[in-house]
């Protein structure tokens, strides 16, 4: 059975996206070296460092589903249908898309309106022996509080923001203790990896 990770680009401040919603910054990294890593989304295409690309092709190996939620769906117009990690999409929501929204019926995409458990019980299931990583800070938040989530993941990206939208606010149980990290360098990002301890 895999684990349940949060992974996100952070800034050294805490946040993952600035004031204005960009996350331009953030993702640098994914466009800052010499290798082309390609994606299941033809549209697509990273350009990064040896260690960052090398590392990206593990964790992408070790993918078995993802979780998200609706903000993040809308916002990227359900990524057309396909991931780009190309694996089945479980999208936390309090009201299902209708035809007319998502037209991509056969897309391995799962809509849960039931909650937090019940989705991570989904991407479970759809991921088999591998892992589950959640792509919103707001599910990561709800899973770390109802303690599904066992590996916090940091993209430490060299920019101070001064504001924008934290990683993790107003978490109903603190502190969280985890512990230490393993480290993995890259070309504008230092890769943390945070087993979380209940």
């Amino acid at each position: 059975m895999g684990r349940v990770f949060s992974n996100m680009s952070m800034s050294l401040d805490g946040f993952i996206e600035d004031a204005d919603g960009s996350v331009d910054q953030l993702f640098e990294w994914y466009a800052s070296g010499p290798v082309e890593t390609k994606t299941a989304n033809e549209g697509v295409t990273f350009n990064q460092s040896e260690e960052d690309a090398e590392r990206m092709e593990e964790v992408v190996a070790g993918i078995g589903a993802l979780v998200t939620g609706r903000t993040l769906f809308d916002l990227t117009q359900g990524w057309g249908g396909s991931h780009p990690v190309g694996v089945p999409v479980v999208v936390v929501t309090h009201n299902v898309p209708t035809a007319e929204e998502w037209p991509h019926h056969d897309a391995p995409f799962t809509f849960v309106t039931d909650g937090i458990e019940a989705a991570i019980a989904k991407a479970k299931e759809l991921a088999g022996h591998k892992d589950v990583v959640i792509a919103s800070t707001t599910i990561a938040q709800q899973a770390l509080d109802a303690q599904l989530l066992d590996v916090i993941s940091v993209d430490l990206v060299p920019y101070l923001l001064g504001s924008g939208k934290p990683y993790f606010a107003n978490l109903a149980n603190k502190p969280v203790r985890l512990e230490n990290p393993t480290i993995r360098k890259g070309n504008r990002a230092t890769h943390l990896t945070y087993e979380v301890r209940y």
